[in-house]
């Protein structure tokens, strides 16, 4: 069975990003490219989505970024995980597990 590419869960692109930035520094475009080949192509990032969960992220002080000159020699603006982004991260990571958990003891059900 073939399945397409979806848009990501409803909550859960901020913590994808702060997961693909805590990986390495990366422009928009590394991110979503980054993001899509994880999922193994489950993923679909859209641009504006993107545009709109790195403003969040920057103004909550969870990433930063700088221009810098892409591979092939283009700027871009990288984003880099703060240390309070790192905590953020981890704490989400946590709360997602326990999550995940209790929605596969409620398919699970018999």
């Amino acid at each position: 069975m073939v399945y397409k590419p979806t848009d990501i869960v409803q909550g859960t692109l901020d913590m994808l990003v702060l997961k693909t930035l805590a990986l390495e520094p990366m422009h928009g475009y590394g991110i979503t490219v980054r993001l899509e080949q994880m999922s193994q192509g489950t993923f679909r990032v859209n641009a504006g989505s993107l545009f709109v969960a790195l403003q969040r992220l920057q103004r909550a002080g969870l990433i930063r970024n700088e221009w810098k000159a892409t591979e092939n020699s283009r700027r871009a603006k990288y984003y880099t995980l703060t240390q309070q982004g790192r905590k953020r991260l981890d704490r989400e990571t946590r709360e997602w597990g326990r999550q995940v958990a209790a929605i596969a003891r409620i398919l699970e059900a018999s």
